[in-house]
């Protein structure tokens, strides 16, 4: 018998698969089985068993989680994700350096040596005496009605980019001038016992607390980058995120705080970060 005979008998060759009950050896199921079909059926079953596989990988969600495979969609989803994540972080270290900035605010500590020699500080540490406010004669009368409706807008003869007026907080003699050498950024001014302290210009409260060395502290944000901070006040009026307009009373004068020495306002300017001359642009005499 030659070998392709040999193996289309194999092929064909018939079987008989009876499945019987163990206790009563009753028939329960007979199939009549051949190599060849059961070789084809087992292919079938294995084809339709990877191609639903495929199916299911290739449309569910289940194809995400394979590795190097990755739709459109979460592709720009990661990527919008990765610049929401470097602005947030943008956003958390300005944030930081402003704090950073609030608290050197009030310490009071901060270098001389770092100030910015090239920026509008320039104009701003300028002294009153350097500045030549006489009017001439074509513009006499224009200067007289100008400091007629405000007398304290200075910040425009200064030559800053602040192009708004200051109000004084307070009015009184200023007991201990600012003085960058001592690290005193800011005027004293003596005042009576729960004399009312007004908003330099409009702005926000960004800080009312209570602090030891100094007392009750108030410090508003103005435009331009302009902070003005208010200590050893007796009560304050306003509380932070409150907002303010220029010349509003925000806290009554007092003498709290290890620092003070009598009832005074200690009164700071500081701008981007630099503490500048409040006496520049506020005349806090009566």
């Amino acid at each position: 018998m030659s070998k392709d005979r040999k193996l289309k008998r194999k092929l064909l060759d018939k079987y008989k698969l009876i499945i019987l009950n163990e206790n009563t050896f009753e028939e329960r199921l007979a199939l009549k089985l051949t190599r060849l079909n059961v070789f084809v059926m087992g292919c079938l079953a294995a084809i339709f068993l990877m191609g639903t596989v495929f199916a299911i990988i290739a449309y569910t969600p289940l194809r995400e989680y394979i590795p190097g495979y990755s739709s459109t969609a979460l592709k720009n989803k990661a990527t919008d994700l990765s610049y929401k994540t470097d602005s947030l972080q943008r956003v958390i270290a300005m944030n930081e350096r402003y704090f950073q900035s609030i608290k050197n605010v009030l310490k009071g500590d901060i270098s001389p040596d770092n100030f910015n020699k090239d920026s509008i500080i320039n104009a701003a540490q300028l002294e009153a005496n350097e500045i030549n406010f006489a009017p001439s004669a074509e513009d006499s009368l224009l200067r007289e009605k100008v400091d007629k409706e405000d007398k304290y807008n200075l910040f425009e003869s200064a030559t800053t980019v602040t192009n708004f007026v200051l109000f004084p907080p307070v009015n009184g003699q200023i007991s201990a001038p600012y003085d960058v050498k001592k690290k005193h950024y800011a005027v004293d001014i003596v005042v009576s016992q729960d004399t009312p302290v007004k908003a330099a210009a409009d702005g926000v409260v960004i800080f009312a607390e209570w602090t030891a060395n100094t007392g009750h502290v108030i410090i508003l944000e103005h435009s331009y980058g302009l902070i003005s901070v208010y200590k050893h006040n007796n009560s304050l009026s306003k509380t932070q995120g409150d907002l303010v307009k220029s010349g509003e009373v925000i806290a009554t004068a007092g003498d709290t705080g290890e620092l003070s020495t009598g009832p005074h306002l200690h009164f700071e300017l500081w701008n981007d970060g630099y503490p500048i001359n409040p006496t520049n642009f506020i005349d806090f005499n009566e």
